[in-house]
């Protein structure tokens, strides 16, 4: 192992182990790469910092953030269920499913998986309980849900992954739909089959009158997903604008229609919605001049023409990717790995003539399993903190999840036009 390799790679597990905060375990690597390893100069550093964040696409993820927590706290989940549950009824597993339903849908409001366990897991989690499923099952269907955030647009790990790969926003968000909803039917299936092996009877029937009346109270609330993504895909507006009118919409409709948010409440959306951008931001600076020093000494090109090298078939590198991947899921925040991981691996994929997008897909979805997974997913410690779970309860119900979630990624990897529909 070369000193570079020793630095970059060494010091910051060796930081890790003693507790300390991803960004600086990367900014103390590459501060003593660059004073000791590598001849390139230092005053370089806060070009590389400055670069990482001067990226257009990165916008889009303080509105996002802010029009996901107004729509959390501003009405909108609450009637997203009642009117996915008006959908769903009579069928076996009733509520499980209304609660996958309600994440997709949600989903194309939010691009942030934590506000999606936070918004529906508070409204549904209750329910689940009184209704007769356990602990363990509701928290791992809640925090399995919250995945799908990750892939159906708007999604930020799509934003971020677009800033460090140079590729479109638009054409990823796109890319991203088809696996989502692979994701979410194979959730389905398993909450299906379960319902189906406990015999379990289905709930409030289907009827016209029901969900008319959940179409009257929830239509603006429905509307949020047709209003940023029609506009989006239909031309109107920029990934950007489409986050800017987000957040419009969502002010909106929390304040003036629904009127659960006074202007204080916005107020504090806006706060807790900064501080979030905050640390996401500086996890990009960071991690974005980390890729950097990498790039520059040659370390992504070497990479790329060892597997190149190696004259093993397609399918075997991206399997050992999808291993990695899911193991970096498990220690690392989504945000992190994608800006730092790209830049080694989308020129391993390209060797291997994979498409830089459906790659894009691939990674965040790997990263996406990750988020629910121990010990250190993130949605684990949203439903801890909002729904009060016991925590080894929450971590055997999410297992039966993974093992489906895994199956779905295999076919979205091994399938690129699950990906790549729109663009053949």
């Amino acid at each position: 192992m070369s000193a570079l390799q020793l630095t970059m790679a060494a010091l910051p597990l060796l930081l890790l182990v003693f507790g300390y905060p991803f960004a600086l375990v990367l900014l103390a690597a590459v501060t003593v790469a660059l004073a000791f390893v590598i001849d390139i100069p230092a005053d370089l550093l806060h070009q590389a910092i400055f670069s990482s964040l001067n990226k257009y696409a990165l916008i889009t993820v303080p509105f996002f953030v802010f029009a996901g927590d107004l729509m959390a706290r501003g009405g909108v989940s609450e009637r997203l269920v009642a009117w996915v549950g008006a959908i769903i009824g009579g069928v076996r597993g009733y509520l499980p499913l209304t609660v996958l339903g309600t994440n997709v849908v949600f989903s194309a409001i939010s691009g942030s998986t934590s506000a999606a366990v936070a918004a529906v897991g508070s409204m549904t989690y209750k329910q689940l309980r009184q209704s007769g499923y356990s602990e363990r099952y509701a928290s791992g269907l809640l925090v399995s849900a919250g995945a799908m955030d990750n892939l159906i647009p708007p999604s930020i790990g799509f934003i971020l992954y677009s800033a460090a790969s140079d590729t479109s926003v638009l054409r990823l968000f796109t890319a991203g739909i088809v696996p989502g909803l692979v994701l979410a039917i194979a959730f389905a299936v398993l909450v299906y089959a379960r319902a189906l092996r406990s015999e379990e009877r289905p709930h409030a029937r289907f009827t016209w009158q029901r969900f008319l009346a959940a179409t009257r109270a929830g239509i603006w609330s429905i509307l949020a997903p047709v209003v940023v993504l029609g506009g989006l895909y239909g031309g109107l507006f920029s990934p950007t604008e489409a986050a800017g009118v987000a957040c419009v919409y969502a002010m909106i409709v929390a304040c003036f229609v629904y009127r659960k948010l006074t202007f204080r409440g916005v107020l504090e959306s806006a706060a807790r919605s900064a501080r979030l951008t905050g640390q996401v931001f500086i996890i990009v600076a960071v991690a974005g001049v980390y890729s950097w020093v990498l790039t520059v000494s040659g370390t992504s090109d070497a990479a790329a023409q060892l597997i190149g090298g190696l004259q093993v078939p397609a399918w075997v590198v991206l399997l050992a990717i999808n291993i990695f991947l899911l193991l970096v899921g498990c220690f690392i925040d989504t945000a992190s790995a994608i800006l730092v991981l790209t830049p080694l691996l989308v020129p391993v994929a390209r060797s291997i003539g994979v498409d830089p997008i459906h790659f894009g897909v691939i990674l965040v979805m790997n990263l996406s399993l990750g988020t629910f997974t121990p010990p250190f997913g993130v949605n684990l410690f949203v439903a801890q903190a909002v729904l009060k779970v016991n925590v080894r309860e929450m971590y055997i119900g999410v297992i039966p999840f993974f093992l489906v979630a895994l199956i779905a990624l295999q076919l979205v990897t091994s399938f690129p036009i699950l990906s790549l529909w729109a663009f053949q």
